[in-house]
């Protein structure tokens, strides 16, 4: 079945040039122009990967991004003309799973969607289906996450980095290790993004975030599932 694609910028040309190399990998693609639009087209369709710009009209990018987090895991990538370090760090705060400055290359774009897609499609044969950690239930083939029976709505990044921890407990993973697992090796960000990962994440399935219980730190190693 054809990975369907979200891409959401105000510049008609970047969403042509974006479409068109997508629609040749065999991918379908649906495009919005501005933040509320692309807000509908969230809640109407499912989609397998969104790429959404930070600057847009009506609705920012990372309004979009928050709003969508309310109701849906799928993996954001977010398009940043800036480049700079608070904006990466803002769209990982409102839940995005990457980002990618502007002006950018087509092939890291198309790179770097497959890589998403792929790390996020269950493979049923690699992993257990289900899994149970004390009052936590893990399904995979769903990915879906459940505390004391409620679910918690983790993005693809967050479900992953729980999922690796969770599978080796009380294995300790440095934030570098956890960098080239879960972004992969030529990912361009630091150990900030796993660290902001694994704050929100403890915001999610933590009763207190601030004296977790399941995901903790070894101080000056990393971090690791009790």
């Amino acid at each position: 079945m054809a990975k369907k694609v979200l891409v959401v910028d105000d510049e008609k040309l970047i969403v042509k040039g974006i479409r068109f190399s997508l629609e040749q990998d065999g991918m379908e693609v649906d495009c919005a122009y501005d933040g509320e639009e692309a807000l509908q087209k969230v809640k109407d369709n499912t989609y397998d990967i969104i790429l959404l710009d930070v600057m847009l009209p009506k609705l920012s990018g990372f309004e979009v991004c928050q709003q969508i987090r309310e109701f849906s895991a799928t993996p954001i990538v977010m398009l940043t003309a800036k480049g700079e370090d608070m904006d990466k760090i803002l769209g990982l705060e409102y839940g995005a799973d990457d980002y990618i400055t502007k002006p950018f290359n087509i092939l890291e774009v198309k790179a770097r969607i497959k890589a998403i897609i792929r790390r996020t499609t269950p493979k049923d044969k690699e992993r257990e289906k289900v899994i149970e950690r004390g009052d936590m239930r893990l399904d995979c083939e769903g990915r879906r996450v459940y505390v004391a029976e409620r679910e918690i709505n983790l993005t693809a990044k967050e479900f992953e980095l729980l999922e690796l921890l969770i599978l080796n407990p009380n294995k300790v993973y440095s934030r570098e290790s956890l960098l080239k697992l879960i972004w992969g090796a030529d990912y361009p960000g630091d150990v900030r993004t796993v660290d902001v990962h694994i704050r929100r994440l403890r915001e999610k399935i933590e009763g207190n975030p601030s004296d977790p219980k399941y995901v903790l730190t070894k101080w000056g190693v990393g971090y690791y599932f009790a």
